[in-house]
């Protein structure tokens, strides 16, 4: 089992969300944490990443980064945001 690192951002984001849809993000999160290779695999600016309704990429042989959380059709472009105010 992997274990998961998620930012203070996300853990407040998670807080706020519909009880309905934090089951469904547990879920997936225990998906990604027992199988860091589940998702899509991503491309151009997001190759290296993985997609499952989380964002996430395998920073060592034990550990996951969440890098964005949301809805399918706004993920990536949030995803690309986040990436690219980090590499500033």
């Amino acid at each position: 089992m992997f274990r998961l690192t998620v930012p203070i951002k996300i853990q407040q984001l998670i807080r706020k969300i519909h009880p309905d849809l934090k089951r469904k993000l547990r879920a997936s999160l225990d998906l990604i944490a027992s199988d860091p290779n589940s998702g899509k695999i991503l491309f151009d600016e997001l190759e290296g990443l993985r997609s499952f309704r989380v964002i996430h990429r395998i920073t060592d042989p034990k550990r996951i980064k969440i890098i964005a959380i949301g809805p399918r059709r706004r993920i990536n472009e949030e995803t690309i945001r986040i990436l690219r105010k980090q590499r500033k």
